[in-house]
């Protein structure tokens, strides 16, 4: 029995980071760029379209969690590796792989306003929101996907599925009990 169903394939995914890459340089340009990479979801999104931006961008990385080995946020939000380079006066640019209920990126954000940067705007390849709990809309959207769980190109089910190359969504037997 299959496991996942295509969702997005890989073919879209690098023509839409392609067209992500062109929107982010219009807007920054010659500005001082912070691109920060929520790990470990983002980190596949982020490695294709940092290619795509300007090479004077200087690269970060924290590490939150909402999920744990769950389906849907547990709306607890963990920040396990904080940033290692100064944002102050700088644009940033956050990446991630998913926006579902807004708590984890807005959580972020507020963080990252405290440590006087330029802007703060938000980069994600996966838009989900009809399961917003907060008023935040990225800035930058990849696809605005259904209420489904999904997979592959990063994110993942208990640790498996990062690898696919494609975006799909999980069945259900796989993870309800």
């Amino acid at each position: 029995m299959q496991e996942y169903t295509l969702l997005i394939s890989e073919k879209e995914i690098q023509a839409r980071i392609k067209e992500l890459g062109e929107e982010i340089c219009q807007r920054y340009k010659d500005e001082p760029l912070v691109a920060l990479c929520v790990l470990k979801g983002s980190v596949l999104f982020f490695a294709d379209i940092v290619r795509e931006l300007p090479s004077a961008t200087a690269l970060d990385f924290v590490a939150l969690s909402s999920y744990g080995n769950k389906t849907v946020s547990s709306g607890e939000i963990t920040f396990s590796k904080g940033l290692s380079l100064s944002i102050e006066g700088k644009h940033v640019l956050v990446f991630e792989d998913i926006v579902d209920s807004g708590l984890t990126m807005t959580y972020l954000k507020k963080y990252l306003e405290t440590q006087n940067p330029k802007s703060v705007a938000v980069c994600t390849l996966l838009d989900k929101p009809s399961r917003r709990k907060v008023d935040l809309v990225p800035e930058f959207i990849g696809f605005k996907i259904p209420d489904k769980f999904v997979v592959g190109y990063g994110l993942d089910f208990d640790e498996k599925y990062r690898p696919l190359r494609d975006v799909c969504v999980l069945e259900p037997w796989v993870y309800q009990d």
